[in-house]
Formats: C-alpha cells, sequence, structure tokens
C-alpha cells in the first residue's frame, strides 16, 4: 500500500531530474557556445592586433593611403579626451538622478517619469543620440565638433549610470538607513555617508561600464565629431577618434590601415579590460 501511495512521488520526482538535466545541458551548452566565439574573437584580436603594434602608433599621425609609417597618435588623443570629458559631464548627472530615483522617488510621479525615460535612454541605439545632437548641435553651428562628440557620449553614459546607481541603492538594507536616522542624522548626509559609502563599488563598476560602452562607440562619433587626419585639441573642430578611425581603415583595401585599425581594435579591448581590472582590485575588499 505505502509502495502505491509512493509511485506518484517517486515519478514526479524522476521527472524533476530530467528537467533539471535537460535545462543545465541546455544552459551549459549556450554558455559554451559564447565562450567559444568570445574566445575567438579575443585570440583574432590579440593575433592581429599585436601584429600591428609599433612605437609609431603612439607617436605618428593617421597616415595617407599606402604610406610607410604612420600611427593612430591623433586618434588615440581625441579618444581619450572625449571618453574622459563625456564621463565627467554624464557622471554627475547620472549619480544625481539614480540617488533621486533611489533615495527620493520611488513611488513619485516624477520618479516614474524619469525611470520611463531613462529606460527609453537605456534601450535606444547609439546611432539615434548621435542624429539628435547632430540635428540639435551639429546642424545650427554648421560644424562637425568635439564639443558635439562629447554630448552624444555622455548622453550614453547617462543612462547607464541612473540605473546602475539606483539599483546598487535599493540593494543596501534599510536597517542602515534607520540606524543612521536613530542618531539624528539628516537625510542627505545619511545618502552621502552611509548608503552611497556602502554602494560605492557598485557604482564605480557601473561608471566603468559606462566607460568601456563609450569607448568604442562609432555611430554617436560619425555624426557629431567625424574625424580629423590631423592632430587637434580644439573641441570646436572635427576630432579624431579610434572608433570612426578604425571604421574607416578595416573598410579600405590599403593593408597599412587595416594593420592600423587592428592595432587600435587591441588598445580599446585592452583598455577596457585594464579598467574593469583596476576596479577589481581596487574594490575587492570595499564592498
Amino acid at each position: 500500500m505505502s509502495a502505491v501511495m509512493n509511485a506518484p512521488r517517486l515519478a514526479m520526482h524522476r521527472r524533476r531530474k530530467r528537467v533539471n538535466a535537460i535545462a543545465l545541458t541546455l544552459s551549459l551548452a549556450a554558455m559554451a557556445f559564447g565562450i567559444f566565439w568570445l574566445i575567438w574573437i579575443l585570440v583574432e584580436t590579440v593575433r592581429l592586433g599585436i601584429g600591428g603594434m609599433a612605437l609609431s602608433v603612439f607617436t605618428e599621425m593617421t597616415p595617407p593611403p599606402q604610406a610607410d609609417v604612420g600611427g593612430l597618435a591623433n586618434a588615440i588623443f581625441g579618444s581619450l579626451v572625449m571618453v574622459a570629458l563625456a564621463t565627467l559631464v554624464g557622471t554627475p548627472i547620472g549619480i544625481l538622478a539614480g540617488i533621486y530615483l533611489g533615495e527620493y522617488g520611488q513611488k513619485t510621479l516624477l520618479g516614474h517619469a524619469v525611470r520611463f525615460i531613462n529606460d527609453i535612454l537605456l534601450s535606444a541605439p547609439s546611432i539615434v543620440i548621435g542624429l539628435f545632437i547632430y540635428a540639435v548641435v551639429v546642424v545650427p553651428f554648421k560644424g562637425f565638433s568635439g564639443i558635439a562628440g562629447v554630448l552624444a557620449l555622455a548622453l550614453i553614459v547617462i543612462p547607464v549610470v541612473i540605473r546602475t546607481t539606483e539599483n546598487m541603492l535599493a540593494l543596501i538594507p534599510n536597517a542602515l538607513r534607520e540606524a543612521a536616522y536613530a542618531l539624528g542624522t539628516p537625510k542627505w548626509k545619511v545618502i552621502l555617508s552611509v548608503t552611497l559609502k556602502a554602494a560605492r563599488a557598485g557604482v564605480v563598476t557601473g561608471i566603468l561600464l559606462a566607460v568601456a560602452r563609450i569607448a568604442g562607440e562609432t555611430a554617436p562619433l560619425l555624426f557629431t565629431a567625424l574625424s580629423n587626419q590631423f592632430w587637434t585639441n580644439d573641441l570646436r573642430q572635427p576630432m579624431a577618434n579610434l572608433p570612426v578611425t578604425i571604421f574607416k581603415f578595416a573598410m579600405s583595401p590599403y593593408e597599412n590601415w587595416q594593420q592600423l585599425a587592428w592595432a587600435g581594435v587591441f588598445l580599446i579591448t585592452l583598455g577596457v579590460l585594464l579598467l574593469n581590472i583596476l576596479a577589481r582590485v581596487l574594490f575587492r575588499n570595499k564592498h
């Protein structure tokens, strides 16, 4: 009698084990599929990128077609300037908006509206943001410029930082806030000294994710900063940058340009990797 009653349970247990085995197999297969392509891309990037690396890459300007010498110095400088300025512009706005959404606007109408707009910006194709800045900055001022490129990249940084900051603040236990309030601490000081400090590792990671995203963006810069074959630090003029230079050189039939394009890809990949490693090293014991 007991065996008859336990039969349905045993059947259900076996069925769950089969479903679990199938799900685990599919998950591992999907992971292996993704890792395979990732490793292949990284191997090709390193193999072809190192082949194009030389001291001239960092010391010489982008060359004309079929030139014997040339480098990416102006493109590297332009990318560093625009990424740094976009991060400086977008990060404070993103952190402040994230703090508002996480600490003040959880259930307010303005908070819901800001969250909705941020979700749209977060999912918007970067080319749309580039076209927007082209329409509101490039066309009225009748010229491409580094300033337009910075604004386009900053618009990509802001929603990433907002989302990360809000999510990190939501993970902080309310007991920390309540303990600070019990001591008579005002809310703004609780946010600065308790919640934001506790969430700083996640916030910094979000900033680095935003930097990693804009470091390789090409479409927004095609419509804003465009490019420049020469060295310039005037943000009012078209400015060379690595993504557009890589796009232009990779699509060309010239071997020297293609080698420089792979060198640029290697530099961007290496830079993003070093940023992530640095963040993990600095904040590994500060959660």
